[in-house]
């Protein structure tokens, strides 16, 4: 229904206005009282609603921060943990159920310290007082929270673009395709053979101030077996036991994606599972799978019902960007914010 604008989309205008309305008031309330960070804050979100890619471009981001000289800290809601009043950090154990899914992949891929709280602030505050040497702050997620004030923007869209353009629930959009326009940087996360999306209509955009945009495709990097702890190369995996059929099983906001990746990197899947994003695919389930390799993704592994199941390897993904330097000038950015902010402090 979302990608087009049908008569049941139509119907639902009503109520998509009424959205529109409430959520703008809560946006410009958290705005005005939004917390600053004694450090540059970078955030990555987006304004469709499902997965679009955000979590390998928050690895992405923090590995390449770290390797500029960056000492990264990571904040997240932690979706699918009970967080509870204060804040949760990473300190007390990396695991999902502590952190949620998504925040403990960042921090197993990364090493960086996370903090999880529904108010974003509150994580940012507690992670600095934990790690002071921490300079600079990545908000995983964090678009819609403006409670936390931040000096840079990073949206993540996929194939779909902005759907059909309305908001919840007469579109896929949490706040308008001119949103866009405000970003600093857009990133369009696509499939293998996937064509980019339709560019939002020139009249939902400020023509003077468009984002910077760059292309990102997932390439699979190795595998890990869960049950040993073995880790291949890719291409050393695929010599080992790529040639027969496979089977793939994802609870990702869009299994497809993966799945499109790993038949274009030329694994034969015989078969194929959907979870629901975020949910731990089910032991059952996997057991309903033929002999042979099964191949999940990292955020699936985290939270794995069945880790002892032999057949199980979770791969890697690496990100190819169509404009690698585009990380140089995150880089240059943060760092003239971070002398803006120590020149306001003086």
């Amino acid at each position: 229904m979302w990608s087009r604008r049908g008569v049941p989309s139509t119907l639902l205008l009503p109520l998509s206005w009424l959205y529109g309305r409430l959520s703008a008031r809560r946006l410009r309330a958290g705005a005005r009282n939004a917390w600053i960070a004694p450090v540059p804050v970078v955030v990555v979100g987006n304004i469709l609603v499902g997965g679009t890619g955000k979590t390998p471009v928050t690895i992405a981001v923090c590995q390449a921060l770290r390797a500029r000289g960056w000492r990264p800290g990571i904040v997240s809601r932690g979706y699918g943990a009970a967080i509870g009043p204060e804040p949760r950090l990473s300190d007390g154990g990396g695991d999902a159920a502590r952190l949620g899914d998504e925040p403990a992949l960042i921090h197993a891929a990364t090493g960086a310290p996370v903090a999880v709280h529904p108010r974003r602030a509150l994580a940012a505050a507690a992670l600095l007082a934990a790690h002071p040497d921490t300079d600079v702050l990545i908000a995983d997620d964090g678009l819609q929270h403006t409670a936390l004030a931040r000096d840079l923007e990073i949206i993540v869209q996929d194939g779909r673009g902005v759907g059909n353009g309305r908001l919840l629930p007469a579109g896929p959009l949490r706040e308008p395709p001119g949103r866009l326009a405000r970003a600093d940087w857009l990133v369009t996360h696509l499939a293998a053979d996937e064509p980019m999306p339709p560019a939002t209509p020139a009249s939902s955009v400020d023509a003077e101030r468009a984002p910077r945009t760059v292309v990102m495709r997932l390439r699979p990097e190795g595998a890990t077996h869960l049950a040993s702890g073995r880790d291949l190369p890719w291409d050393a995996w695929r010599a080992e036991l790529g040639a027969a059929p496979c089977s793939a099983a994802a609870g990702i906001g869009r299994p497809e994606r993966f799945f499109a990746m790993l038949r274009a990197a030329g694994v034969v899947l015989s078969h194929t599972l959907r979870v629901p994003d975020h949910q731990a695919i089910p032991a059952d389930a996997l057991r309903d799978l033929p002999p042979g390799p099964i191949l999940i993704t990292p955020k699936d592994a985290v939270k794995c019902a069945a880790p002892h199941d032999p057949r199980l390897w979770a791969v890697r993904a690496a990100p190819a960007f169509s404009d690698p330097g585009w990380l140089d000038d995150l880089d240059r950015a943060l760092r003239e914010a971070a002398a803006r902010g120590r020149a306001d402090g003086a």
